[in-house]
This record gives C-alpha cells, structure tokens and sequence, in this order.
C-alpha cells in the first residue's frame, strides 16, 4: 500500500507549526499506524531529515500515550480503537492521511504530535485515589460489592486517560475523563467517605487547568476508544451539587 501523509510539524511551543508531506511507500496491510509512522520517520533519517515527534508505549490500546489526530478523528477512524491498534487496512489504498496533534488550550503543543497532558495528572492528584487508612492491607473478599457496583465502578476504570474526549470536544471539556476517574470509585463502597471531597476537588482542579465546560454533544463518548459512557458526567454532576450542599470541598 502507498500513502500521502500530511504530518504537523512544529519545532516547539512557541514555535509556528505547519503541515508538510510526505509519502509513505511499500505499507504493510496489516502493520499499525504507528509502525507506518515508525518507518517514516527511519527514511526521514535515511534522507537526512528530522523524524517526527510522536508518543508510543504499550502498543496494545492500553497506556493511551498513542494520540494523534487522524483526518480530524482523536485515534483515526475506527470506533473503540487506539492509534497504536489502528491497522492500515483501515484505509484506502493511494489515501492522503492529515495526521495532527491533540489540540485544546489545556494540552499546549510540545513538538510535531506531542502535547503536554500533565493537566490530566494535577487533576488526579486532588483526588484519584482512596486515601482511608486501612492499615495491612485487607481480605480480598471482606468487602462485599455487588455485582452491578462492581462492573460500573470497572466500565469506568477502562479510561486510559489519552485526552481524545478533550480534542474532540469543541469547548476541550475533560468532563468524560473526570467523570470516569471519580466514578471508578464512587461506585465501590470503598471510595464512600471521601466521596464528595473527591469529587469537588478533581472537578475544581479541572477548572484551573483551562478546560471548558460540557455543553452535551458527546463527540467525547464517540471517540473514546474504551467507549466511556457520558452517563458518568450526570454522576459527576450530581456528586458535585451533593457535596457543594453538604460543604464537602475543604481539605
């Protein structure tokens, strides 16, 4: 398969960015997008040229760190996958494929497709986690958590935190991505006593980051690849009154 690839270059966050293209030759049909970008960038090098700057980790849909905006899409065309689990059968064979950075004023621009997502790390250290001392670590089985509890608090933990809900949303709202993060444990009996303090706090935080406001228009659920549900943000909301009510923010 051969491929015309417009890539966004830009040298550094103050610097001017630009698409510039490429072609990308002898492409497996079954090699990921990230290893057609790979060898890209080893016959950028053979040329002479500059590789282009892109995250990878995992490989297997997991860490998240695969971001790239494929032809306007966070992950590239296929619903519920990661770029790094994106196949080049994916795409017509002879295709022009735009491939862009994560864009939102919270995830400012590094190099080429690498954005800073720290603001995605400050926002769950105010309060992804249970704090409760437990002293030794407790049975397995001496909480019970039913079954229902147990499976939503598990569709939420699926969030890999890879900011596609934010490049997709036109405010860059991370309210799918803090909504999956409080409710992964908002729905155990475990993350009970903090609660509320949790959630104020993370969505306070998400504040100060710069990220917009949910307007309701689910682009977020729609390219999420582990399909996080928006019922999550109606949780997260209703969480974020309760404790506003009961006073629930102080540290």
């Amino acid at each position: 398969m051969e491929f015309t690839i417009r890539v966004w270059r830009q040298a550094g966050p103050g610097s001017k960015g630009e698409l510039k293209v490429y072609r990308a030759n002898n492409v497996s049909a079954d090699s990921s997008f990230i290893e057609m970008m790979t060898e890209l960038n080893i016959h950028l090098l053979e040329m002479g040229d500059e590789p282009v700057a892109f995250e990878a980790d995992c490989l297997e849909g997991i860490c998240g760190t695969c971001s790239m905006m494929i032809d306007g899409v966070a992950h590239g065309p296929e619903k519920g996958t990661t770029t790094c689990q994106l196949f080049m059968r994916s795409f017509k064979d002879g295709a022009t494929i735009t491939v862009e950075p994560f864009r939102a004023g919270a995830f400012p621009v590094l190099k080429d497709l690498v954005v800073d997502r720290s603001a995605f790390d400050r926002i769950v250290q105010q309060g992804g986690f249970i704090s409760v001392n437990t002293g030794n670590a407790p049975d397995g089985n001496a909480v019970l958590v039913p079954k229902d509890q147990a499976e939503t608090s598990m569709d939420a933990a699926e969030c890999i935190g890879c900011g596609a809900c934010v490049a997709s949303c036109k405010n860059g709202s991370a309210m799918l991505f803090v909504s999956a993060k409080a409710a992964h444990f908002a729905n155990l009996p475990q993350g009970q006593a903090e609660r509320y303090r949790r959630t104020i706090l993370m969505v306070e935080q998400m504040d100060k980051e710069g990220f917009g406001a949910c307007t309701n228009q689910y682009e977020c659920e729609a390219v999420c690849p582990k399909e996080i549900s928006v019922n999550f943000i109606g949780q997260l909301n209703r969480d974020y009154m309760v404790g506003k009510l009961k006073g629930a923010g102080g540290k």
